[in-house]
């Protein structure tokens, strides 16, 4: 955190800009630099703490693993990542860092007060690897944790990328029909509305409507679109939207594998690394959703009260039976940790099948619709001129 010191030296009054954890640090600070502090405030919080949004967690965590593979230790990596980094924002993060390492805390500690730049997740990964004395591992646990998280949702990524360019340009064709064409048309049939169809007149009719009140239409068009991205910006509206997702039956139970993928690779990561079970189940409890969280917590009680993992999971409603059936073979060999991200890999390429069969068969059944509805629009627009050919011949 940035804070603006004032600090008085050779009887003049200094303005200071020190990076510290609060504001007794930064006045300690000055204090050592030989200034006489007066006050300090917090400069640009705000700032700061959307920029620790956007820390690379991943590009530090394969940087600072390489420097260390390399002989160097923690202090010196983490020293040499804040002298390359140019970026003001990820340095500011470093230095907050370096910091607290100089002041003889844990690395798991000073990344614990950063919690916007490093998850907990992240926190627990480093705190496990202090109990074992390898904390090269834990990154590259990781990072593969986080290249396999990846794997799917570029999958899904570039599985939607096609549909939606299909609707956006489909959607336009379709507004330019009936935003431009069909005002023209109108007034082509003007006066003769009771000969044509009666679709043909309801879309006129729109025609007539649009061209007399297309200003207001366009501006209310633009509200309604504010009023969506700042609808979808909230979390509540999210959350609703997604408690009405999982009502879906197929695409509910896909997100319930989703979800549970994740669940089990994250688990399994963190008891790999030496994370005790219900430190590591309170460490996975933000990536789910609310509809698997209370399942979550009646896990966690059952463990608590001494049932095995796979039978609390079970009971709980966090397995399915192929899931069940892996857990308790794993928990009687002892690598139940090892099982898990098996069983999210099981997950995983059932997802990915989903996927590859839901885009083969969506895509074309919504060309098929976009055209539809393109080709009845031109239809009623032509056909009171096909009517007239017919009864000049």
């Amino acid at each position: 955190m940035d804070f603006q010191v004032k600090a008085v030296r050779d009887k003049q009054i200094i303005l200071l800009n020190i990076s510290a954890a609060n504001e007794q640090d930064a006045l300690s600070q000055a204090k050592n630099r030989g200034f006489t502090p007066i006050a300090a405030s917090a400069k640009l919080q705000a700032f700061a703490n959307r920029s620790n949004k956007k820390f690379p967690l991943v590009q530090f965590s394969q940087e600072l693993l390489a420097l260390l593979e390399a002989g160097l230790n923690l202090v010196e990596a983490i020293e040499t990542l804040a002298v390359k980094d140019e970026s003001n924002n990820s340095k500011a993060t470093l230095d907050l860092l370096l910091q607290s390492l100089y002041q003889g805390q844990t690395f798991s500690a000073a990344l614990e007060k950063q919690p916007l730049a490093f998850p907990m997740l992240y926190v627990a990964t480093v705190k496990a690897s202090e109990t074992t004395g390898n904390l090269t591992e834990s990154l590259s646990r990781y990072i593969s944790y986080e290249e396999q998280i990846g794997l799917l949702k570029k999958k899904i990524i570039s599985a939607s990328i096609y549909p939606i360019l299909l609707m956006s340009v489909g959607g336009l064709v379709i507004l330019f029909l009936l935003g431009f064409v069909v005002p023209k048309f109108s007034r082509i049939y003007e006066g003769t509305g009771g000969d044509l169809p009666f679709l043909s007149q309801v879309l006129l009719a729109w025609g007539v409507f649009l061209e007399s009140h297309g200003k207001a239409i366009l501006i209310a068009s633009i509200f309604a679109i504010i009023a969506t991205i700042f609808a979808i910006s909230r979390p509540g509206i999210r959350k609703w939207f997604g408690q009405l997702l999982w009502q879906i039956p197929a695409l509910g139970k896909r997100l319930r594998t989703y979800q549970l993928a994740r669940f089990y690779r994250t688990l399994g990561m963190l008891l790999k690394a030496g994370t005790p079970i219900i430190p590591a189940l309170n460490a996975v409890a933000g990536l789910l959703d609310n509809a698997l969280l209370t399942s979550m917590k009646k896990t966690t009680t059952a463990i608590n009260e001494g049932q095995p993992i796979s039978q609390a999971m079970e009971i709980a409603g966090l397995t399915t039976p192929v899931a069940s059936r892996m857990l308790a073979v794993g928990e009687r060999g002892g690598n139940i940790g090892d099982m898990m991200e098996r069983v999210a890999g099981f997950y995983d390429e059932e997802l990915s099948r989903w996927i590859d069969w839901f885009t083969r068969l969506f895509e074309p059944i919504l060309m098929l619709l976009i055209g539809l509805v393109i080709g009845v629009v031109v239809l009623l627009l032509y056909m009171p001129i096909f009517e007239l050919a017919g009864n000049i011949q």
